[in-house]
């Protein structure tokens, strides 16, 4: 976890500029640096760094001797790195993962070379000689990237949004069209005599589904499903083991986050790392994750910690998390508020930096409960793989800000190009909910393997607002009760003539956007909807609210 971030064609002196970058310094606690470069004198790259790999030769902008026109700023973790060493036989420097990109470009192009990555980034390389800038994006859009461009031949490039404010160029902040680069694609700029950027094209190197093209150590497929399904999950987990900092996990003791946790610590004792696994879990008194995690902790032997926030410190988190978030939808800030704070925990209470995750997980083995509701199964492949397209604008988002305003890096084994992949060509009718149970086929694959105990594999799914509640009182019902007291039914009954696009229907929705507007004007498009349930009649996206929901 990184933030780059950097202008071209810029018409004032890059330093009146250079305010901006650090509005993302929590992304890189560890080290900081800014960079003109020669002969191209209104350009200017900048680097916030959380080291994880390669502490002595990682610092970016990076630049070799071999390569002196190529510069890259990168935000990621390339995990095929040293396969891709050997398989092109790159003279690296250094042994930091990105570098290969830098080598990739020049052998194989801007196209070809990100199709080669194995892993998260979003990385821009400013081609001197070739006068030429390169932006691109994994496919899930983990790690994030946006762009601001104008007619002017200005582009600046920053790993938040909030980096783009403040900038000095021909239109005011409110009107600049700032957007995410898309997951999947590459961008290339020109850059005239003058140092002003022109777009050329955009284009997609890897589609969700398609299986990757580069070379990985994955093991082969055989015909048994289960068996592929465990082995190639591992092999995900595995390779998140990539790392100079401390590893841990995030655990709320349901099926995803569980998974992740116990392979992580098999992984770990075979790899003999030096340390315990550190998990890490957060609720209300009383919570059933509380409950859950620590049956979970107790049965894989970490070390755990527990996190007791109060309803006071909910809501009090709720404004930053929605500066850190850039979003207004309602379920993204709900489930947002608890991993911001367990992030801050860990940060201020602990040496763990990299944390694996269980998102993805609902999106692409249909763990919504909504999915009981599909009319058949080609209609919850549907849903599923658009979710996946869309989930770099909700749970990736929520993932990658509440850990980096902490200074931490999320890895989400889920997500795994290969694994994904192979879920996903799984026919549709082995992937739906299954005797009354969603991601049937997942915790099948794992089950009697000893991994987990059955009650936790086989545990139905909680909506965050139920998991991290207390017996007395929901999270969901204090957020409820805190926007209530904060709007009043007029400014509800005038918000379509305030908000016409994406127009809150509750106080609670207005409330998260009268704050998203302040840091954030006029940016409403940044997400295209709110994130709802499908084929139920409802207003509200929490699954507590959907007939077949457990409680």
């Amino acid at each position: 976890m990184c933030g780059i971030w950097a202008v071209f064609g810029s018409d004032d002196d890059v330093s009146v500029q250079c305010n901006a970058v650090h509005k993302i310094n929590h992304r890189g606690p560890d080290a900081f640096r800014i960079e003109n470069i020669n002969h191209f004198r209104n350009c200017c790259l900048g680097f916030h760094r959380l080291a994880i790999v390669d502490d002595i030769k990682g610092m970016q902008p990076m630049r070799l001797y071999t390569y002196p026109n190529i510069w890259l700023i990168y935000n990621g973790e390339i995990y095929n790195h040293e396969l891709l060493e050997k398989e092109y036989d790159l003279q690296c420097s250094t042994t930091c993962d990105g570098e290969p990109i830098i080598h990739l470009y020049d052998k194989l192009g801007p196209e070809m070379a990100a199709s080669q990555l194995d892993g998260v980034f979003a990385f821009c390389i400013l081609d001197t000689a070739n006068r030429k800038i390169i932006l691109g994006r994994d496919t899930y859009g983990i790690r994030p990237m946006f762009k601001l461009y104008n007619d002017n031949g200005f582009l600046a490039v920053c790993s938040e949004a909030k980096g783009l404010f403040g900038l000095s160029h021909t239109v005011s902040d409110a009107k600049a069209k700032i957007e995410p680069l898309l997951p999947g694609h590459i961008e290339v700029y020109d850059i005239d005599m003058n140092g002003k950027a022109k777009f050329l094209e955009r284009k997609r190197f890897h589609k969700i589904g398609d299986m990757p093209r580069y070379k990985s150590l994955t093991p082969a497929l055989s015909d048994d499903v289960k068996l592929n399904i465990r082995n190639l999950f591992e092999a995900a987990v595995k390779k998140r083991l990539m790392a100079e900092r401390r590893i841990g996990c995030l655990l709320s003791g349901g099926l995803d986050s569980s998974l992740v946790a116990a392979l992580l610590v098999k992984d770990a004792k075979e790899q003999k790392l030096s340390y315990p696994i550190q998990t890490f879990s957060i609720g209300l008194e009383g919570s059933p994750d509380i409950a859950a995690a620590r049956t979970v902790s107790k049965y894989l032997g970490t070390e755990h910690h527990e996190v007791i926030f109060t309803p006071e410190e909910g809501v009090d988190a709720i404004e930053r998390v929605i500066y850190h978030l850039e979003t207004y939808d309602i379920t993204t800030i709900r489930a947002s508020v608890g991993m911001y704070l367990i992030s801050k925990y860990i940060s201020e209470k602990s040496d763990t930096v990299v944390i694996l995750s269980g998102e993805g997980a609902d999106e692409l083995a249909q763990g919504y409960i909504y999915f009981h509701k599909s009319p058949s199964a080609e209609e919850g492949d549907i849903e599923s793989r658009r979710l996946l397209q869309d989930l770099y604008m909700y749970d990736v988002l929520r993932g990658d800000r509440t850990t980096s305003a902490w200074g931490l890096e999320i890895r989400v084994p889920f997500l795994d190009h290969i694994f994904s992949s192979y879920y996903l060509s799984i026919p549709s009718e082995d992937r739906r909910p299954k005797k009354d149970v969603e991601k049937y086929l997942l915790r099948a694959a794992f089950s009697d393997t000893g991994l987990l105990p059955n009650d936790i594999l086989w545990r139905p799914k909680e909506a965050f607002s139920d998991g991290v509640s207390s017996k007395t009182k929901s999270w969901f019902d204090i957020i409820q009760s805190h926007c209530n007291e904060q709007i009043n039914d007029d400014e509800l009954e005038q918000a379509a003539n305030l908000y016409p696009f994406n127009t809150p229907k509750t106080k609670e929705a207005y409330y998260y956007r009268r704050i998203f507007e302040k840091s954030y004007p006029n940016k409403a498009e940044w997400i295209p909807y709110f994130w709802m349930p499908k084929w139920c009649k409802t207003s509200d996206p929490s699954a507590r609210t959907l007939k077949h929901y457990k409680q």
